[in-house]
Parts: C-alpha cells; structure tokens; sequence
C-alpha cells in the first residue's frame, strides 16, 4: 500500500490548466481509514471567469461535500454531500465565483465496507444524497466551513470512522485486484486476472460487480486509457501503434476509439506543454 497520497494526475484533463484555476491537494486519512481510502482531496476555488474542469473516472467511489456560493439552487450555496459511484464516461464539473469541495476517495473495493448492504453495481454511473446511502450522513458544516485544513481533515476522519467500517476479505481481494491491473501493465484479460486469483471468470465479475461497481474488462481498459491520456498530454510525440500494443490493445485504431469515446476528443487533440 502505498505511503501517501498518490501524486500522480492520471484521469484529470489538462491538469497544469486546472491547477492555475484552483487550489488542490490531496491529506492522508486516519491510519485505521488507510486500508480502505486512497486519500482526501481538497480543491478551493475563487474565480473570475467560468472554468469547466474534466475528469475521467477512476474505478472508485467518492463522498464528496461541496458548496457553490454562485450556486444556482440554496443547497449548492449551503452546501451538500453525495456518493458518487464509478462514472463511466467523462466527468465535466463547471466551476464559478467562489467554492469548496471537500472530496473521500476509496480505493476500488473499498467502500463496501462503510455501507455493506449496498451492492456498488447499484451505485455505478449515479450520485446519490449521501443520507440515502450511509448510515450517518457526514455533517457538511463541520467539513466545509473551518478555513483551516486539518480541521477539515479531522473532520473527514470522525465522520468516517463514526461509519465503524469491519474488515471484509472479498473487499480487501477486489482491492488487491483492481491494484493490480494498475500496477501491472501486463495484465491485459479477464482469464489472466481470474486465474492469478484461483478465480473463474465468472466468480470474479460476480465480485467485481459487488464490490467494486464495474466489470474487470472495465478496469482493465480505464486504467489504459489514463496512461495514454497522461501520455498524450506529456510527451511531444506518441507513437501510438507502439503504445496501443504496449496496453494490449489489438490496433492503434482500437485504442483511438476508445479514447476518443471516453474523453470525447482524439488522442492527437492533445499538445503537451513546452518544455
């Protein structure tokens, strides 16, 4: 398990654009929450101008508390509180005036434990009141008003370990298979994935639907296509035939379709920054 926050960017479109425009950071969790979170994400905004922020999804569930001073109905300007299952396309969130987003990522996996009588398949392309979904629903004053972070930080943790979370041994191997298919570049199938878990592959979707929310296919090509957006937005030229066969991907028009689809623009829309 990794030792921090990751610093990685994978899944955020254009992210040198967005950090200009916004406050970002990403804190630990209490060391109990850490087998089950990958971290906290905090973004803070004041702007001038309207920005449009685009995200492709990572195979995760997020709690997310935010509050919209410019809001268009009183509880985006109060603020409010939502799970947010795995989206399956591209997420785009338009930002104005002044906000606050106070944001849970569990690792893939990882959620069924705060809320087990939820299937995760049920929560999968939704966002639903998190009052509808856990058990307490987190106290979005406490997490979104203090201007100091650690405040925010505690707060997160009390609310989420008020939640009682109990080790669950299908949760921690769907983690421990989602890792990885990140990690791991060479798994590319289903079969390969089952078999390395003494798996069918029938037993093994049955517990990718359960507890994560998608179908390891699913995961398989969403982490592809994170590494190859962060590859076109990075390198100044991409040899996308050699790219394409480094994901497992049968043809490099394979691999142009399916980007093309899930961030709505062609690989070659990309022009990385100057060095």
């Amino acid at each position: 398990m990794a030792a921090g926050p990751r610093r990685d960017t994978r899944g955020i479109v254009d992210a040198p654009d967005l950090f200009t425009r916004v406050r970002f950071r990403r804190r630990r969790p209490a060391p109990a929450l850490r087998p089950y979170l990958e971290h906290y994400w905090l973004i803070d905004w004041d702007l001038d101008q309207p920005y449009a922020a685009h995200v492709v999804p990572h195979p995760s569930v997020n709690l997310v508390l935010q509050r919209y001073e410019a809001g268009e109905s009183a509880r985006e300007r109060a603020g409010y509180a939502e799970v947010a299952g795995i989206g399956l396309g591209l997420f785009t969130q338009k930002l104005t005036g002044r906000g606050r987003v106070c944001g849970v990522q569990f690792r893939p996996g990882g959620f069924r434990p705060f809320a087990p009588e939820h299937a995760l398949s049920d929560l999968t392309g939704r966002r639903i009141d998190a009052a509808e979904v856990l058990r307490t629903p987190p106290p979005v004053g406490a997490v979104l008003d203090p201007a100091d972070e650690d405040a925010r930080v505690r707060a997160l943790d009390a609310c989420l370990l008020a939640l009682e979370p109990r080790p669950d041994p299908q949760a921690t191997l769907a983690m421990e298979l989602v890792d990885r298919v990140r990690t791991d570049r060479s798994v590319r199938r289903v079969g390969q994935l089952a078999r390395s878990a003494g798996l069918s592959p029938r037993t093994l979707q049955r517990l990718f639907s359960a507890y994560v929310g998608v179908g390891p296919k699913w995961v398989i090509l969403r982490y592809r296509i994170h590494e190859a957006l962060e590859r076109a937005e990075s390198e100044p030229a991409v040899d996308w035939a050699r790219l394409a066969a480094d994901l497992g991907y049968s043809d490099q028009a394979h691999l142009v379709r399916d980007f093309t689809a899930t961030v709505g623009v062609p690989p070659t829309a990309f022009t990385p920054p100057p060095p």
